[in-house]
């Protein structure tokens, strides 16, 4: 049912892979997957190399992947790395995210599928209260200069 919603709502925002057969090229290719620097899909084993969009997806198989523990809360919400925040476009940034991987457009896929959309969605609900609030975005700032 969320299916095609999803897959409109990504074409839309330029987050869904266009090409032949609705697949985009990616620049991982065997050779660069020799050397282990390109993550790999969990579920195909494809690589995931950069496609445009968060990388939320694998581009072969359009599985979920495991959240970035290394993406800090201004590249994931889309903001310039200041203390001087738009909260419009922070809103409608968690929203677009919220509407990518929250756990209840995850019911009927995989296990885990559902883990990795709680976790990706507990780090979207955090960034987000993080930096709407003007004291624990600039506790978050200092932290992150250290």
């Amino acid at each position: 049912m969320w299916g095609g919603r999803t897959r409109a709502l990504l074409r839309v925002w330029g987050l869904w892979p266009t090409g032949i057969l609705g697949r985009r090229s990616i620049s991982c290719n065997a050779a660069s997957l020799a050397g282990s620097n390109c993550p790999q899909c969990w579920n195909c084993g494809g690589p995931r190399g950069p496609i445009r969009g968060d990388g939320f997806f694998c581009p072969q198989c359009r599985a979920l992947q495991p959240p970035d523990p290394t993406r800090d809360h201004f590249s994931l919400m889309d903001c310039n790395r200041s203390f001087r925040v738009d909260t419009v476009k922070l809103q409608h940034r968690y929203q677009q995210l919220q509407r990518l991987v929250h756990p209840d457009f995850f019911s009927q896929r995989s296990q885990t599928e559902k883990d990795f959309s709680e976790k990706h969605s507990t780090l979207v609900n955090d960034a987000y209260k993080t930096l709407l609030a003007p004291l624990s975005r600039g506790v978050y700032l200092l932290n992150r200069k250290n």
